[in-house]
């Protein structure tokens, strides 16, 4: 008896393919429609990139949050970046202060997301809907922080707050004097910062975490005494910043030790956490982050062993609550790995077309365009095409990560042509010098 075997198919079927008319945020909706019965009642919504600082997924994100927002009444939009740092860009968002928008790009999101105009118009997008809108939507950083290097802005406001909550307690000036030792005031000078911290005594790096430890402690005793002096969300914030400075500290430790496994462990484990203490303030939230964040399945880094990321720890505590979009992409440009030619300008690299056999090239090859895929309804043979491709584009040069999408992913949205966003110039200019110093080199494709 002859055995035939079956090849999936290098393609998915008509029926699976979605087409997005556009990716322009301020364009009609009607093509967004078909998210109605798929989005249900989930209370988490959280859109994937492939590479940081790409215009497609920025743009992407601003038009998927206008839909959420006013065809379903989400009212947060989280995004990794400095959770600290982006109440400054949440009080602009929602009219509360007159920063200018360059500063507030600059200075209200970290590690060089807010540097960009479709970030810019996302925000000014927020700010107009807050003004009229009968919900209005804020804006909320998930990351550690301090350009993920430092803990002293995480650290400021906890001392700030505790100046106004506890104004008989002096925290251990030795405390701030420590963290100061290095700060980071953007990635360019994060690895100089990892440098001063690892020179630091072993005793003065004790003494920062017993102290972040007891500052931490003495918080949490106090909550109702904090409450009644100040306000829950006050409390509630600065007791988040407090957690995130505790962490930091534990990742730069990692960092600096070689210990990179629990890096990725505890940063995505608080990240997951700041998402759900948004949650008890907002009903449904909207989460921008990698790819290898919010995904349901272990994340994996080139040379490293899988480890947990935000996204399992949101589905084991939200369910069906939580509703994840993954994105792919085929060729153009993304972030250039390639850390000195990025020191030099050099932000960005060409992307050659996506391996044979990862999940990029299925949807590559699947039509000519942007669309999406619902992943919960394919065909069986589409289900196996998707089987079939067995890792995924990471943003990390020619590095593809292992994925199940099917596992991984509800949704996967492919942009067949990825660019560097357009740096904005009053984001720029608000910039520390070593910004202006690398973008002055930098010349877009």
């Amino acid at each position: 008896m002859t055995t035939h075997t079956t090849t999936p198919p290098a393609r998915l079927s008509d029926a699976a393919v979605i087409p997005l008319r556009t990716l322009d945020p301020a364009a009609a909706l009607d093509d967004l429609e078909w998210l109605d019965e798929t989005i249900g009642n989930a209370r988490v919504v959280a859109i994937g990139e492939s590479a940081h600082y790409n215009r497609e997924s920025y743009d992407l994100r601003h038009r998927l949050l206008r839909y959420l927002a006013e065809r379903h009444g989400f009212g947060a939009y989280a995004m990794e970046t400095g959770y600290t740092e982006g109440w400054r860009a949440d009080a602009w968002v929602r009219g509360g202060n007159d920063d200018r928008l360059g500063e507030v790009m600059a200075g209200g999101l970290t590690s060089l997301m807010g540097l960009w105009r479709q970030m810019g118009s996302h925000l000014e997008w927020m700010r107009r809907h807050n003004a009229s809108a009968e919900r209005p939507v804020g804006f909320y950083g998930i990351d550690l922080g301090g350009q993920n290097a430092s803990p002293t802005p995480a650290l400021d406001a906890v001392l700030a707050f505790l100046a106004q909550a506890d104004p008989g307690f002096e925290a251990d000036p030795a405390i701030r004097e420590t963290a100061s030792a290095f700060s980071a005031t953007s990635p360019f000078v994060a690895p100089a910062t990892m440098a001063a911290y690892a020179q630091l005594p072993p005793e003065t790096k004790n003494a920062l975490t017993a102290g972040l430890a007891g500052l931490a402690a003495r918080m949490k005793g106090r909550r109702l005494e904090y409450v009644r002096r100040t306000t829950a969300e006050a409390y509630e914030r600065a007791l988040r910043s407090m957690h995130h400075a505790f962490t930091l500290d534990s990742v730069i430790r990692g960092m600096t030790g070689g210990d990179h496994q629990s890096v990725l462990y505890n940063r995505d484990a608080e990240i997951a956490d700041t998402v759900e203490e948004i949650l008890r303030r907002h009903d449904r939230i909207v989460l921008a982050a990698h790819n290898a964040h919010i995904q349901r399945g272990p994340a994996v880094l080139p040379g490293m062993n899988p480890v947990t990321p935000m996204g399992m720890h949101l589905a084991d505590r939200l369910g069906e609550d939580y509703l994840v979009i993954g994105t792919t992409s085929g060729t153009g440009h993304m972030l250039n790995s390639d850390a000195a030619a990025f020191m030099a300008g050099t932000l960005f690299a060409p992307m050659p077309a996506p391996e044979p056999g990862s999940l990029d090239a299925l949807m590559h090859e699947s039509r000519v365009g942007t669309f999406a895929t619902d992943l919960r309804r394919l065909s069986p043979a589409d289900a196996d095409a998707v089987r079939s491709a067995t890792v995924q584009r990471a943003g990390l040069g020619a590095f593809y990560a292992p994925v199940s999408a099917l596992d991984a992913y509800d949704i996967v949205v492919h942009l067949p042509h990825v660019t560097g966003a357009d740096p904005d110039e009053t984001a720029l200019a608000c910039s520390p010098q070593e910004v202006r110093e690398v973008f002055s080199h930098y010349k877009p494709h």
